[in-house]
């Protein structure tokens, strides 16, 4: 069975040996300067001004949006584009928080929303922000997105979850909005095994992260950000002053192993995406070019793809039901993404108005589509196989 993912870290032997020796050696293990070395780190390699470390991608899509509330930002009720074709945790928090999440549908050929799609939202209703995802390393054209948002005053931020790495018109995706959501679970482009990020250029909401990373108290604020907030909260008291809560917030902290994991781990990135991009070059194109079974997927117009699962959208039920009979035993298969979220028994539940979907492309997607894996560790002759099964007819 070619698996989605091969091992829990890049390079798993020396990372567990380095690991081990770093455990047995650590004066403490709860959060600290390898987390802080990690979001300097990684910031720096995203070319953001902040990164705030958190507990997985869930959380920091979770944190985000709380963030966004605490500051004003967003209000209970604004309604807020999301992409249809996502995971449920980006709309979830949409839900939990009090907002109204509306669906924006992807376009086909590159499984992402467009301006297009983004604009025929709008036409019918006006949005205060967009949840855009990067889905599985690709994009549609964002420049344009980017340039819609800031014309009519839409709050535009990313879940880069499954783009890291990848670059559109010299510009990493991420960086395209205020802010951005990055996940390193084991089964991610970079694993810290449970993890996740927030990148921004904003110090407002950078200082807000922190504090709702950390049950809204100021703890992990620097010594100045301290003294401003406590003289603007008149708590002058050094006994008070570490169990004072100034907003909403939660436990999403990370640990010391997290942050060794993602120093160690980031030394590897660029390896990691290279390959990636390798791999995917090497199996998309002899697959996609079988028109008459699959919908194309277009990519040339992105400067490095940064793969993270190769797709494939069949054009009826039946092909898919074959390739998944094929792939049993031998390749391991996973509908693309979390499908469809208007589709989702939780949506139906919470959001009364989901009509009119049912002829969408994210629908089309989640019914007739499926990915398989795309890790550094691929080897020709798997890769050769997985070809052979999606191109035999």
């Amino acid at each position: 069975m070619i698996k989605l993912i091969k091992s829990t870290f890049y390079k798993e032997a020396e990372t567990k040996r380095k690991l081990c020796d770093f455990i047995l050696h650590a004066d403490k293990l709860s959060i600290g300067q390898q987390c802080r070395t990690f979001e300097a780190n990684f910031a720096h390699y995203q070319k953001r001004k902040h990164c705030v470390f958190v507990n997985s991608g869930s959380s920091a899509n979770l944190a985000l949006i709380q963030a966004l509330l605490n500051l004003g930002k967003l209000k209970k009720g604004d309604p807020v584009g999301f992409s249809a074709l996502t995971w449920s945790t980006d709309v979830m928090p949409l839900i939990q928080l009090g907002l109204t999440p509306v669906p924006v549908d992807v376009e086909m050929d590159t499984l992402n929303v467009s301006s297009r799609t983004l604009k025929n939202v709008c036409r019918h209703r006006p949005i205060k922000a967009l949840f855009i995802t990067n889905l599985l390393g690709f994009c549609d054209d964002i420049d344009q997105i980017a340039d819609y948002c800031k014309k009519y005053n839409i709050l535009l931020i990313e879940d880069n979850c499954e783009a890291l790495g990848t670059v559109f018109k010299k510009k990493r995706l991420g960086n395209w909005g205020l802010a951005s959501t990055f996940s390193f679970y084991v089964g991610h482009h970079m694993s810290t095994v449970e993890g996740g990020a927030v990148c921004t250029d904003n110090e407002e909401l950078e200082t807000m992260l922190q504090l709702v990373r950390a049950h809204g108290w100021d703890r992990n604020l620097t010594e100045q950000k301290q003294l401003i907030i406590r003289l603007k909260h008149n708590v002058n008291s050094t006994f008070y002053s570490r169990y004072t809560f100034y907003d909403l917030g939660y436990n999403f902290r990370t640990t010391e192993i997290q942050g060794f994991l993602g120093n160690n781990q980031l030394q590897y990135i660029e390896d990691i995406v290279d390959k990636r991009q390798t791999n995917f070059f090497r199996m998309a194109a002899p697959i996609y070019a079988q028109t008459d079974r699959y919908f194309p997927i277009r990519y040339d117009h992105i400067d490095v793809v940064s793969n993270f699962a190769v797709p494939v959208i069949c054009r009826s039920g039946k092909i898919r039901d074959e390739l998944v009979t094929r792939c049993d035993g031998k390749v391991e298969i996973r509908p693309v993404v979390g499908g469809d979220m208007t589709s989702q028994p939780f949506f139906h539940k919470y959001v009364k108005e989901n009509g009119g979907w049912a002829n969408s492309n994210a629908r089309l997607i989640h019914e007739q589509g499926l990915y398989f894996g795309n890790n550094p560790e691929l080897t020709k002759k798997e890769m050769e196989t997985i070809i052979k099964i999606f191109t035999q007819t």
